[in-house]
Parts: structure tokens; C-alpha cells; sequence
């Protein structure tokens, strides 16, 4: 029996999934696993009896990943789960930028005056003018599970299209529109396009990359839209550019008190993930990630140890080790275990970064000194046996 904990409200949806040999628990202390929306996970100590921690959504800036690698406990986000959510949010940003919506919603809203609102409306309309998005040239930096479906969503507005992504995975590749403009430099994106979307985690190269100087290079009157991280936007050099008028509207999905009552920041409280399918889905997703590996040891989108999967469980033990990165663990735990009489059937040995992981398929069961004695090898983080 595995017993899991919910940091935040999971959809039961996703939590069926996981199957009568689970139980949830109030004890965080005795779970084997965590799921977790936007509760800090910084300052918990973690109990030995922890293996995995899933983050039912894709930023997982609120859980200390350094940590959990070196405690041996697997971290899991859902990448993509709710990118139609925040897409359909995207465009909605570019329609509040283009058409003075809110403007006008807070207008009628406010009205006090004396006579009759609708022929008042027919001579107040004007101040909240705008310019349709059709025909306009839409820029996105990063074409992930979010940013190909603006794009390709924007072509089908009637927008001219540009992508710029370094890093796009051939999965992503396969799905953007070949209407898309790839472009080479993201410079191209700033000099040409009307509308530029971010969709780029926060990294050190990443965190406030839209400054002065890109500010400059773009068109003006520029829109910008962001609903990825707040902290890859100069929030002063932000406010500069939206008092002077070169850029026209920024769109932000993470309001911070910087842009409060400044002209042109249209601050929306983060509601990119906020529908109920996008919470269906992360759930769903961070439930089949536990499931799998709590029962198969298998990983799928961890952050903080690498991708490595060798299918269902058989009928022997399954021998599963996280360790430091290393050219020869595979060689030398598989040796090991030849040495100790085990039939090592298959295996997978996968890094990322400064971290390993190694599955082992034994024919028979192992033993609990097996576990023990591999445990001991230079390098090795946990072992575990299923």
C-alpha cells in the first residue's frame, strides 16, 4: 500500500487514477508521495519515507529541486497539461491590448451620471477605440507546449506569424504550422512584430532578457504578453517604456505592485491554468507520473533527475537507483549483481546534468540485503526495490 499526500487541493479526477493499492494521508511524514499546486515547499524538512513529489502544473519554482536530488526524492511537473488554458488566455490578453475592453467594462460599471446610459454610450465609445489583430504580426519566443499553440492559433486569427525557438523539440517541431516564420535570432522577432508573446522558462539567461535594450530594437507601440514568469520582464525598464509610449500594452499573468495604475499594464492574477480542464488535467498527469513510478520506476518529466522508462514491471524484482552522474554504474552495479547470483534480464542507464538513474530487471526477487549492499556503492543516492 502507497500513501500520498496533497499539499493543495488535487482533482479527484486525477487521484482516482492512482487505485485502491493507494491511501491518502494527513501524515506527510509517512508519504511515499507529494502532489503539490502553488504551496512552498522550501522550508519542509522531508521524511525519508518521501520518493517523488509531483507539481500538478509546470513551474515548480516553489519546491526546492537541488535538495530533493540530493534526498534521493524524484520531482515531476506536467508539461503541457494546461497549455490550451493559457493559451485561450493569450489571445484573450491580445484582445484586451488591441480593443480597450476593460476600459470600456469599467466605464459602464462606473457610470453615475444623470440621463440615459445608452445614448451617453453612443458619444463616450470612442475614447475606448481600438485596432483588430487581424493582419497584425504576432511574435513568440519559445515554442514549447504553450507557445506553438498561440502560434498556430494566431494564424488562425488571420496573423502573420513568427517563432523563435533554439531549443524546440522535434515533438514541437511536428506540431507547429509550417505557416510559422521560424527566425534565427529573437532579434527579428523585436525589429518586425506588433505583438510579442513569451513562452521561456526562468533561467539565468531567461530572467530579465526583455530590458532596455530589447525594448529598444522593437517596433513602437509594441504589445507585449507574458504568461510565463514575471521575472523575465525588467519591471523598470517595463514601466519606462509603457510611460514614454513605446511600448503600448504589456499583458501580465503575474501582477506585481510595480505595475499598479501604470498606464498601459494590463495585470491579469494569474488565471493562465485557472479552468477546470486545465486542473483535470495537471492532476491527471501528476497522478499517472506517481503511479508509474512508484510501481514500474519509471520516470516521466522530472525536473530534477533524468527521463528514463523500461516499461511495465515482470514478475522479478525491479531494482531502481538514483545516483551521481557516471559513465560506468550501469557496468558496475549490473557486474554486482552477477557477482551476488542475480540474472540481470534488461537495464537502462540515463544522466541529466550532474545526476543518473539506472533501472534493473532481475528474473527472480532480490533481497533486502541486496538493497542494502548496493546502497554502499560510491555515487549511488537511494536504491529501491520493487
Amino acid at each position: 500500500m502507497y500513501k500520498f499526500h496533497c499539499l493543495n487541493p488535487i482533482a479527484k479526477v486525477g487521484t482516482s487514477r492512482l487505485g485502491s493499492n493507494y491511501a491518502e494521508t494527513d501524515d506527510i511524514a509517512e508519504a511515499d508521495a507529494i502532489l503539490v499546486r502553488s504551496a512552498s515547499m522550501h522550508d519542509m524538512a522531508f521524511s525519508p519515507n518521501l520518493k517523488a513529489i509531483a507539481r500538478a502544473g509546470a513551474g515548480v519554482n516553489n519546491i526546492p529541486l537541488a535538495d530533493c536530488a540530493e534526498q534521493g526524492i524524484v520531482v515531476f511537473n506536467t508539461p503541457g497539461a494546461n497549455a490550451n488554458g493559457v493559451k485561450e488566455l493569450v489571445v484573450a490578453g491580445m484582445l484586451l491590448a488591441a480593443r480597450d475592453i476593460a476600459g470600456g467594462i469599467h466605464w459602464v460599471n462606473t457610470y453615475d451620471e444623470d440621463g440615459d446610459i445608452a445614448k451617453v454610450t453612443e458619444k463616450k465609445k470612442k475614447a475606448f477605440a481600438g485596432t483588430e489583430i487581424l493582419g497584425k504580426k504576432l511574435g513568440v519566443i519559445g515554442l514549447g507546449a504553450i507557445g506553438l499553440l498561440v502560434a498556430n492559433t494566431a494564424l488562425g486569427l488571420g496573423m502573420e506569424v513568427a517563432g523563435y525557438d533554439p531549443y524546440m523539440t522535434v515533438g514541437s517541431a511536428w506540431q507547429l504550422s509550417p505557416a510559422v516564420q521560424q527566425v534565427k535570432t529573437v532579434e527579428e522577432i523585436y525589429q518586425t512584430c506588433d505583438y510579442i508573446s513569451i513562452h521561456v522558462p526562468a533561467l539565468p539567461d531567461t530572467i530579465g532578457f526583455i530590458c532596455k535594450d530589447a525594448i529598444a530594437l522593437m517596433k513602437d507601440t509594441v504589445t507585449i504578453l507574458n504568461f510565463s514568469r514575471d521575472s523575465l520582464v525588467n519591471s523598470a525598464d517595463m514601466i519606462e517604456a509603457l510611460n514614454t509610449g513605446k511600448v503600448k500594452n504589456y499583458v501580465v499573468d503575474f501582477p506585481t505592485g510595480d505595475f499598479v495604475g501604470v498606464k498601459g499594464a494590463i495585470l491579469i492574477p494569474h488565471l493562465g491554468a485557472s479552468t477546470e480542464e486545465s486542473e483535470d488535467n495537471c492532476a491527471k498527469m501528476a497522478a499517472s507520473e506517481i503511479k508509474d513510478f512508484l510501481e514500474n520506476g519509471n520516470i516521466l518529466h522530472s525536473v530534477n533527475y533524468p527521463d528514463c522508462d523500461l516499461g511495465p514491471k515482470g514478475a522479478g524484482s525491479r531494482v531502481t537507483v538514483l545516483h551521481r552522474k557516471s559513465a560506468d554504474i550501469l557496468g558496475l552495479l549490473t557486474a554486482m549483481l552477477t557477482e551476488k547470483g542475480a540474472n540481470v534480464s534488461s537495464a537502462i542507464n540515463k544522466n541529466r546534468g550532474e545526476y543518473g538513474y539506472t533501472i534493473l530487471d532481475l528474473a527472480e526477487n532480490a533481497s533486502v540485503e541486496l538493497e542494502e549492499q548496493l546502497s554502499e556503492v560510491e555515487g549511488v543516492i537511494r536504491v529501491r526495490i520493487i
